[in-house]
């Protein structure tokens, strides 16, 4: 399965945001596709290390910036998806002291399979909106997250 990592459909900035900021909590609450028995925090780290292509590897660092936690609780959520071996850890080739943590394979098909059923979940969602009302969403939605993305720069209001 091939992922468009430029942000699947319109609106899936619930994903993969412009600005790198969720969606404010509480908008679209709903468990991280619960038959798969993941939660939004490991859904978070395997979307990361997804979105780093192949070989869908990082530093618990970048993990832990992509996805805005503390290294803290990224260590804990990666404990977490090593023992149901869905991510492994291994010394740096660069770096003795670094770590890197990569997807096994069945913690790609796990992704691919929560991803996919995150995107049906969101067209949903819309689905319920007119086409006008879908258009509406999206400009302010835009406006909105370029908005953020000024605020959130150096120098930005």
């Amino acid at each position: 399965m091939q992922w468009n990592f430029s942000c699947v459909g319109r609106f899936s900035f619930a994903v993969c945001p412009h600005s790198g900021n969720p969606p404010p909590s509480g908008i679209v609450d709903r468990p991280v596709e619960p038959g798969l028995g993941l939660g939004e925090g490991e859904f978070d780290v395997l979307c990361a290390l997804r979105r780093a292509g192949e070989p869908y590897e990082r530093a618990p660092g970048e993990l832990a910036a992509h996805t805005m936690v503390t290294t803290g609780r990224m260590t804990k959520r990666i404990d977490r998806l090593e023992r149901a071996g869905l991510v492994t850890r291994r010394r740096s080739d660069d770096a003795q002291r670094g770590r890197i943590v990569a997807l096994t394979r069945p913690g790609r098909e796990l992704i691919d399979q929560a991803f996919t059923d995150h995107m049906r979940n969101e067209r949903h969602l819309l689905d319920l909106l007119t086409p006008d009302e879908a258009e509406s969403l999206e400009t302010l939605l835009s406006s909105w997250l370029s908005r953020m993305e000024h605020a959130q720069a150096p120098g930005g209001e």
